[in-house]
């Protein structure tokens, strides 16, 4: 029997053994697959990119349209460019004091990993929207406290009535210009068959912006809803010197449509 139980010990301690190498196999692979996943994540770490932080960025001119009155949303509009593509969504913030208008101009920097920034000199344009301001002339400094900042003024007028708009403006989209012309064709889509373009009207600020106005006449009193593309053109008036100028297009939503006009041929 002693003999029977120690052949019967030999024939089980194999497999005993065998088991204990397999636990200890899968043993290792857990702490191996463990310290894999520890040095990968520390490698992403290293190789992450700070958070995007806001900051200012450089502004070359500012545009103040002509024709605000005290029921207006007073728009300004700011250019300039982003130094490489590490700067990201240009924005404003705007405050007013008394009869000063701030803005400030940011975008958003992200270096990345390798901390090399790629050199492109993207142009910015933003709309400012100031707000509904009392009778008077205010100023406007942008960007104050960095080396190159802007100044301006814009005036606003007493309303003549109550209402937002003295107009009906068409619901323009977008502005094109005719090759070789000083045409423009304002494209958009208006919410009825019952409006139709009266005129479109040019003013002047007399020095870099015109002020667009696509004023529409009501036809008649039923006005189903509809969209109704079209086509309006105008010309563009040559009385201003500067080689770029502002069409600020009033549109029928309240807000506007802003596009730069090449003027260089008018100098020429």
């Amino acid at each position: 029997m002693i003999n029977a139980l120690n052949m019967t010990l030999i024939i089980l301690e194999p497999p005993l053994k065998g088991l204990e190498l397999r636990l200890k196999e899968e043993e290792f692979m857990r702490g191996f697959l463990l310290n894999s996943m520890f040095l990968a994540s520390i490698g992403v770490m290293s190789n992450s990119v700070a958070a995007p932080v806001s900051v200012s960025v450089p502004v070359d001119h500012i545009y103040v349209p002509k024709g605000f009155d005290t029921n207006d949303n007073t728009q300004v509009i700011v250019t300039g460019y982003l130094p490489n593509l590490c700067y990201k969504s240009p924005s404003s913030t705007v405050s007013v004091t008394e009869n000063n208008i701030s803005i400030q101009l940011n975008a958003l920097f992200e270096a990345p990993a390798n901390g090399v920034c790629a050199e492109a000199i993207v142009p910015y344009m933003e709309v400012v929207s100031v707000g509904v301001l009392a009778e008077g002339t205010y100023g406007i400094k942008v960007n104050e406290g960095a080396s190159a900042f802007l100044e301006e003024s814009v005036s606003i007028v007493q309303s003549p009535s109550l209402d937002i708009n003295d107009h009906i403006y068409a619901a323009v989209d977008y502005v094109e210009r005719k090759e070789n012309t000083r045409t423009v064709i304002l494209n958009g889509y208006n919410p009825s068959d019952c409006f139709e373009l009266s005129e479109v009207k040019f003013i002047s600020n007399d020095k870099d912006t015109f002020a667009v106005l696509p004023i529409m006449k009501k036809i008649r009193s039923f006005c189903p809803m509809k969209m109704i593309p079209f086509k309006y053109e105008a010309e563009v008036p040559a009385d201003l010197k500067a080689e770029t100028l502002l069409l600020h297009v009033r549109v029928m939503s309240g807000d506007s449509v802003n596009s730069l006009f090449d003027n260089k041929q008018t100098i020429e």
